[in-house]
């Protein structure tokens, strides 16, 4: 039998708001994926460090705060220090002038509020490496 695609659901930063982080949470587990999330709060270092322990498939990072182009690519460098092949996607409440920079650096897609569940669950699928 196959192994569920792992998800790690991350809220990075400072960001104290985490609804989008948990409906997405739910909705993957309800498609079968086995889903961990981080808690609010997190830094790069515990994002990928809990990838790594947790052998996820992909890192999906949800973000209010603004600190995106800040923590983002701390959290890219740390995936290509410890050579992970991992997808990574993020969400939130990030403006269209920064997907180009976000996707530049090796974020694979950005969902923008208002995505339908079922739009990031089919990327997942279509683009997780196994």
């Amino acid at each position: 039998m196959d192994r569920k695609i792992r998800v790690l659901v991350a809220k990075p930063g400072l960001d104290g708001h985490d609804r989008g982080a948990k409906v997405i949470a739910r909705a993957l587990m309800e498609e079968g994926f086995e889903v961990i999330y981080t808690g609010l709060r997190q830094t790069p270092e515990d994002i990928v460090e809990t990838a790594i322990q947790e052998d996820v498939d992909c890192i999906a990072m949800s973000i209010l705060s603004g600190a995106h182009n800040y923590l983002f690519p701390r959290v890219m460098e740390l995936i290509k220090e410890n050579e992970l092949e991992v997808l990574v996607i993020a969400g939130g409440v990030i403006p269209e002038e920064d997907i180009p920079f976000l996707k530049s650096i090796g974020i694979s897609e950005v969902f923008t509020p208002g995505t339908p569940t079922k739009v990031t669950v089919d990327y997942i699928k279509q683009n997780v490496k196994r």
